[in-house]
């Protein structure tokens, strides 16, 4: 009896867009500190104590949140044509 082999095909298709999401990640993190706004953003928050500091990035999280959907939106759309 032969057992089922997984799809070999499915899971190379699945490892290359992990690398690729992972070099865009690693891509935007290099990159970060040259972008102007990142960080600086009106809504963005830094609360510093003796010992401590707190960052909140309110402002730029909504900002790549909306950039992030936009994009893969139309990804997506164009995926459907």
């Amino acid at each position: 009896m032969r057992q089922s082999m997984p799809n070999v095909d499915a899971i190379g298709r699945a490892l290359v867009i992990a690398g690729a999401v992972i070099l865009v990640i690693g891509l935007a993190l290099v990159f970060a500190d040259k972008v102007p706004f990142v960080g600086r953003l009106p809504g963005d928050f830094t609360l510093r104590g003796d010992r401590w500091t707190v960052y909140a990035p309110i402002a730029t999280s909504i900002v790549v949140s909306l950039v992030l959907t936009a994009a893969l939106s139309l990804f997506a759309w164009l995926a459907r044509r």
